[in-house]
């Protein structure tokens, strides 16, 4: 009989793997152990706390955006979230059909007893089926929530508890959904409160206040640069659940409450902001402006930005919208394939603040810094240096010479009469006495190489020839502005400099930060970098800017009652058409490919700035004009007939302007003796029509203004309107002076008010009138007349 008992040897092995193999278990679960409660300990906890605890998400109000006076740029609103409970929609429908299937039964039995409202309307209906009730609901989730109705299908049959129909849904919409459910006692349909971001006043100031992206953050301008202050921190609700995923009582909850964004208030004035965009569009439109327009208003002595505007501007509201008609045009004519890249870089450009992120040729309005440096380094003579103009300059390494705009010459002239005439060949001179060392110094100690610090994303900085790359032909142009790319913020901020004081500021756009209970969080106030020029040679910028500007040269910008100091320019857009300014000898420059840039600087008061406005056309359209002084000129005129007395600057008139200030014209009707008193008072002519027994009707209205000498008529009789000598023509003033434009008027029984430049400048003509040639309009209608001296010295 065979010896089954294990011998020693095999029990001493049997007890090793038994020991090695207990020994790995246990290592292996030691390790295991050790991975879970050390090494992944927070993963785990929260695999548990999302198994235990339920969380719901408490959104916080995103800051609002106001101007400077309160008036709401940017608010958040309350809207909802729409989200099926697949799961639980099958239950219910399962529910739903027996509810059915049993008041079927009942009717078929005689016993349901339905009950009614006083309108006679079944207080507790069912529909036909729940399949019935679904194809509904569907039509309606479709319908309401602008999604496919197979989306809705397939939400249904999901093997989830949560899926997001639409978010962003208004309160009345997310009413009717719920309403819609919550009939027949279905709780599968739910909302979650959410905040949706409006823009009040749509388009204006859309570069500036930017907006917010899909997931909520800002995505350009103040949304995106002031995103950590805006934003807020979401609240949370946690509250314990049992093994099923149902929340315990209220005790096992407990609530983080939302903290919502702060408000931020800007410096810009939402009238202001108007004025700006108003006058800039009509810029646009009217010399077909290619590359946008922009515009900046900042206080002079602080740098707070009250105005800033590209043109055109785009709907904060509907960012996605490209609005530019040009654009969409030529949008149209390209392939499918190609128009999504286009539309792409279409909307970019248009989110694009340029007065901060697009660097141009600033031409003539440089010479202002070119002046400074020049001035502060004493190596200008007011009084006794001399500039010789020929019409043009040879310069070493030049290919071809140098042209004046003015190419039979200037001859002889002081600085000021340089300055006024905008003679390049002089500010070649100018920038030579500086030289490229002091030249570039100035250049960097104005911030034309770096970013002015603006509270506001994606600043460029300006591009010069450093020392060791200028040669004398860079320095030679961009003496005159012509060598350089700036940003238009770097071209204002550094002008400001020069006439301020001397000192280089910070300008901002965000006054103050406000949290919701009314604390300051944050409060921006000047800051200055640092001092450029002394200020003696600021007042004497200032001065002789004002010069310029009431002398004989370029400037329109004539305001009764203020004195404005300005320069303006007009540059080849060499960084966009690559087209050389100095061309190969006796070769043609291709005036055709040249594209320009029309602006305009100007500050006022000019003897105690108080505020600094530029006005930058990019690439107007060649045919109907370029130049700054016919272009951004009269824009800044009209910008600042506005403002200055919004802002309550008040004027200060001349002896000339008080003897031919204009009349506004009263309210005339009721009494003739009376009414003759009225007007003999104000020193206005008047004509009585009629026999009647007192004033039926004038003309001009009540409100209108008169020229000094112009005539206001009285009627007398109720009929007066049907006389054949009621009515006039309008003459075409255009182009005539003052004395031929004065007689045609007053020969066609009308009257007129002058803007623009002075009708007792020489050369000055009229421009534009307010009522078109061959209107029929009352005797004594007042017509606007825009004169102008046409001067191409930028």
């Amino acid at each position: 009989m065979a010896n089954n008992t294990p011998s020693k040897a095999m029990r001493f092995r049997t007890k090793v793997i038994m020991t090695a193999s207990f020994s790995l278990l246990f290592a292996a679960v030691t390790a295991n152990f050790f991975n879970i409660s050390v090494l992944n300990n927070r993963k785990y906890q929260e695999m548990a706390n999302a198994q235990h605890f339920g969380s719901i998400t408490l959104s916080a109000h995103r800051g609002a955006i106001y101007d400077a006076k309160g008036t709401p740029l940017a608010k958040s609103a309350s809207v909802y979230k729409v989200f099926l409970d697949p799961q639980r929609f099958r239950e219910d429908m399962d529910l739903l059909q027996q509810l059915i299937d049993k008041r079927n039964e009942e009717k078929r039995a005689g016993t349901y007893e339905p009950v009614y409202d006083e309108d006679g309307n079944e207080t507790d209906p069912l529909p036909e089926s729940a399949a019935a009730f679904r194809e509904e609901a569907v039509q309606l989730l479709s319908s309401k929530l602008a999604i496919k109705p197979e989306r809705v299908s397939a939400a249904m049959e999901e093997n989830n508890q949560y899926s997001v129909l639409q978010d962003q849904v208004e309160k009345p919409v997310a009413d009717e959904l719920l309403g819609f459910f919550s009939q027949y006692g279905l709780t599968c349909l739910n909302v979650e409160e959410d905040t949706k971001r409006y823009y009040p006043q749509d388009d204006l100031a859309a570069s500036v206040i930017g907006f917010t992206a899909a997931d909520g953050y800002g995505a350009y301008g103040i949304e995106a640069y002031y995103d950590d202050y805006l934003a807020g921190t979401d609240g949370r609700t946690i509250s314990a659940t049992d093994s099923h995923g149902n929340e315990l009582p209220y005790r096992y909850s407990k609530t983080y409450p939302a903290q919502n964004g702060n408000d931020i208030y800007l410096t810009i004035d939402m009238n202001i902001q108007y004025i700006l965009e108003k006058y800039l569009q009509e810029m646009v439109d009217t010399f077909q402006v290619k590359n946008r327009a922009c515009s900046i208003l900042m206080d002079a002595k602080t740098g707070a930005v009250y105005g800033m505007a590209t043109c055109p501007s785009f709907d904060l509201n509907d960012p996605y919208k490209i609005t530019d008609q040009s654009v969409l045009e030529m949008l149209g004519a390209l392939t499918p394939e190609e128009q999504d890249k286009a539309e792409a870089e279409a909307r970019e450009l248009q989110w694009k603040n340029k007065c901060i992120t697009e660097v141009y040729e600033p031409g003539s309005v440089f010479k202002v810094v070119t002046s400074a440096s020049a001035i502060e380094e004493n190596l200008i003579d007011f009084d006794h240096d001399s500039f010789y103009c020929s019409g043009q300059v040879e310069l070493p390494g030049a290919l071809a010479p140098i042209k004046c705009h003015d190419t039979g010459g200037h001859g002889s002239q002081s600085f000021q009469q340089a300055l006024t005439n905008s003679c390049n060949p002089a500010f070649i001179e100018v920038g030579r006495r500086l030289g490229v060392e002091k030249f570039c110094y100035y250049f960097d100690a104005f911030g034309l190489r770096e970013r002015t610090g603006i509270d506001l994303p994606a600043e460029s900085a300006g591009i010069e020839y450093t020392v060791d790359e200028m040669t004398n032909v860079d320095l030679a142009v961009s003496a005159f502005g012509q060598g350089e790319t700036i940003t238009p913020i770097e071209m204002i901020n550094s002008y400001c400099a020069a006439i301020n004081g001397g000192y280089l500021l910070q300008p901002y756009v965000v006054d103050k930060i406000l949290d919701e209970d009314g604390n300051v969080v944050l409060k921006n106030e000047r800051t200055v970098k640092r001092q450029v020029v002394s200020e003696e040679t600021s007042a004497k910028m200032r001065d002789a800017l004002e010069k310029v500007v009431s002398g004989n040269g370029g400037g329109n910008v004539t305001i009764k009652g203020y004195s404005i100091g300005g320069k303006s320019g007009t540059s080849q857009r060499l960084s966009i058409t690559a087209q050389g300014l100095i061309m190969e000898k006796d070769e043609e420059e291709d005036a055709n490919a040249q594209e320009y840039a029309a602006s305009y600087v100007c500050f006022a008061p000019a003897d105690d700035p108080q505020i600094i406005l530029l006005v930058m056309a990019d690439m107007p359209d060649k045919n109907i004009g370029y130049y700054g002084s016919k272009v951004a000129v009269p824009t800044a005129r009209d910008i600042l007939t506005d403002v200055l007395p919004y802002m309550g600057i008040n004027p200060e008139y001349t002896d000339e302007e008080l003897a031919n200030l204009d009349v506004k014209v009263p309210l005339l009707q009721g009494s003739i003796n009376d009414a003759k008193a009225t007007l003999d008072g104000l020193g206005v002519k008047y004509n009585i029509v009629g026999e009647g027994p007192s004033i039926v009707a004038q003309s001009p209205i009540t409100g209108s203004s008169i020229s000094k000498d112009g005539t206001v008529w009285l009627f007398t009789e109720a009929d007066y309107a049907s006389s054949d000598d009621y009515l006039r023509e309008v003459p075409d003033l255009v182009g005539l002076s003052a004395f031929y434009a004065n007689e045609s008027i007053t020969y066609s029984e009308l009257n007129y008010v002058a803007r623009g430049a002075s009708v007792s400048r020489e050369g000055a003509v009229v421009n534009s009138q307010s009522i078109p040639p061959g209107s029929k309009v009352a005797k004594g209608t007042t017509i606007e007349l825009e004169f102008i001296v046409d001067s191409n010295q930028d």
